[in-house]
């Protein structure tokens, strides 16, 4: 079970009342409205009994038998609005891939709960104006945490959102793609916080490496396709130096300390072989021969390893 199901699960079941049962025998929540199906009750009907069992909720005492009963029917009569605002995401749940209508029912249900435990009957607002944008929250944060291909800052997350509107109303005003300076000045930010957003929404999907750059109906006839990971990206020349590094190191080792020293004083140090001889003591000439001789058996060494 999902950490949603577990969620919504925990609060339609405290308690251990059945919404179906009807109120307890001998209780104080005997003078409300008979229910015996919560859920097939008419939109018409429901509106009206809410406005009845919200005012009641608000005197019970949370955790007893009668409030959950209260609660619980509350969510039952209500779970359409979470159907009503979810059909609005159909599109996007096919679109985002992998995501499931249910899930998205489920995380509606919570911030129908959220809206039902924070309505304040005093304030005289419809109900389902108050629960509507705590569903439709839920379901965008949803959206939002878990179907980005790559995390990224939510700030960042929420400017993708933006800047696809903004594209499409300029692209229809101007009759081109906008500039980065016209997204900008369209939606008051800075030329750097538009490049960033626009490189983060290359987040929000990825592909596989083993699929093809060309689709089997635009591939011409007896050509095969390649996968994507033949034909993108470049060889690295810092990957050859760095297995040149990884093999010499050892090697480095094997020296005597002054021929390590003499190597880092003149590829280290960059001194010139008149240098390191004044620096050591011994002849030009000498250090000439000392550098012939190791570097020869680097590259030997290089070689056959």
């Amino acid at each position: 079970m999902s950490r949603t199901e577990t969620l919504v699960s925990r609060d339609l079941e405290a308690g251990a009342t059945s919404t179906n049962a009807g109120p307890l025998a001998g209780e104080s929540v005997m003078d409300l409205p008979q229910v015996d199906n919560a859920r097939e009750v008419a939109p018409a009907d429901a509106r009206e009994m809410s406005r009845v069992f919200l005012v009641r909720l608000r005197s019970l005492e949370e955790g007893t038998r009668e409030y959950q009963y209260v609660r619980n029917t509350l969510i039952e009569m209500n779970v359409s609005l979470v159907h009503f605002a979810a059909r609005r995401f159909r599109s996007r749940a096919a679109g985002a891939g992998g995501v499931d209508m249910e899930d998205i029912l489920q995380v509606g249900t919570i911030g129908l709960i959220k809206a039902i435990d924070r309505y304040d009957p005093a304030r005289e607002v419809e109900f389902s104006t108050l629960a509507l944008p705590y569903i439709t929250g839920e379901i965008k944060r949803y959206f939002r945490d878990t179907t980005w291909a790559v995390h990224v800052p939510r700030r960042l997350q929420e400017l993708r959102t933006e800047l696809a509107q903004s594209q499409e109303a300029l692209n229809n005003l101007l009759g081109r793609a906008p500039t980065v300076r016209e997204l900008a000045e369209h939606l008051d930010l800075s030329e750097e916080e538009i490049i960033e957003g626009l490189v983060a929404a290359n987040g929000y999907t990825s592909g596989s490496l083993d699929t093809t750059a060309d689709s089997d109906e635009q591939a011409p006839a007896g050509r095969r396709t390649r996968p994507l990971a033949e034909s993108v990206g470049e060889a690295d020349a810092a990957m050859e130096l760095f297995e040149d590094f990884h093999t010499l190191a050892p090697l480095l080792e094997e020296l005597s300390e002054r021929d390590r020293r003499i190597l880092q004083m003149r590829f280290g140090q960059e001194l010139t072989q008149a240098e390191i001889g004044a620096e050591l003591g011994i002849s030009q000439m000498q250090v000439s021969r000392l550098l012939t001789r190791t570097l020869a058996r680097l590259r030997t060494g290089m070689l056959t390893a």
